[in-house]
């Protein structure tokens, strides 16, 4: 036996290597430019927000409300903003929470002061986040 195929019994077709070649090179190509589209989008929606916000104190009102005090400062203090503020009891648990429309400003910072009531005697209030996206419940003067 040989261990050869015989080319007049069995041609080699010429274009099969060539063709694999191109549809490799295109596969790769389109599998790069999908992970950049994926990429993209992730950090379009990932992205860090133009809307810092940082607590300044707090303080214990009676069993059931807490008093905030916080900045936002925005990129865009023309746009109005809202953030979630919140209220935990000792135990770590959320005990109260509320959405606070940041109207839009002339300043890039502005201070808020909020009252928070609470289901439970509250421990500690802190910023839950801040965003752009208001929701059509609350009202923007």
């Amino acid at each position: 036996m040989t261990e050869t195929i015989p080319s007049d019994r069995y041609p080699m077709p010429q274009g099969s290597v060539r063709g694999s070649r191109i549809t490799a090179i295109v596969l790769t190509i389109g599998v790069i430019l999908l992970g950049l589209a994926v990429a993209w989008l992730a950090y379009n929606k990932f992205e860090a927000k133009d809307i810092k916000s940082e607590v300044l104190q707090y303080s214990i009102v009676d069993d059931s409300t807490i008093a905030l005090s916080f900045t936002v400062t925005r990129e865009e203090p023309s746009e109005a903003a809202v953030c979630i503020v919140r209220s935990r009891s000792r135990d770590g648990s959320e005990t109260g929470r509320r959405e606070v429309v940041v109207q839009p400003s002339e300043h890039g910072t502005v201070q808020i002061d909020t009252q928070i009531t609470t289901t439970q005697p509250p421990a500690i209030a802190d910023i839950y986040g801040c965003g752009s996206t208001i929701p059509a419940y609350l009202t923007v003067d």
